[in-house]
């Protein structure tokens, strides 16, 4: 049986996971992206949000010894460390509760009030459903339903970013 980019990605992701989160690391997102040859992202930051291009070169030499070693991906790829970013993908339940008041895109597996599509500003986290304020109005959005969500850059948040 052939691995899809998807398996892949998780099986990297429990791989280097002890390791990542030993540097004090919390992984955001594991992705292998199709290509010739494909990519492998790994998105992380420290606990408190921050990222910096040293940090980024600590993890990405951990992470390449584990994955010589290991070998969890046939075939050549490219290995891209990176922070999140302001517009980061939100792949945990707390993640919105720490980004409540934020605009977020969502996309869900299954269509959910007739959508699968929702852009909308995150209005909080209930057990595991978060709401959304969207222009139609409140929708509510179980985190299992969720396939996609990231964060929208605005002003609002280029002003937090920026301390100002």
């Amino acid at each position: 049986m052939t691995q899809t980019p998807r398996d892949s990605a998780t099986a990297v992701h429990r791989l280097i996971e002890p390791s990542v989160e030993a540097l004090e690391f919390r992984l955001v997102r594991v992705k292998l992206i199709g290509g010739t040859p494909p990519r492998l992202e790994i998105m992380a930051e420290r606990e408190d949000g921050s990222m910096t291009v040293e940090d980024c070169a600590t993890l990405s030499e951990t992470v390449s010894a584990i994955l010589d070693v290991e070998d969890p991906i046939s075939g050549q790829y490219l290995l891209e460390v990176s922070s999140p970013g302001l517009d980061r993908p939100l792949t945990r339940l707390d993640d919105y509760a720490r980004f409540g008041g934020y605009l977020a895109t969502v996309k869900t597996h299954v269509p959910v009030a007739g959508r699968r599509r929702f852009r909308g500003v995150i209005a909080g986290v209930e057990d595991e459903t978060i709401r959304f304020e969207t222009d139609e109005g409140e929708v509510e959005i179980g985190f299992e339903d969720i396939e996609s969500a990231k964060l929208v850059i605005t002003d609002e948040m280029l002003k937090a970013a920026s301390g100002a």
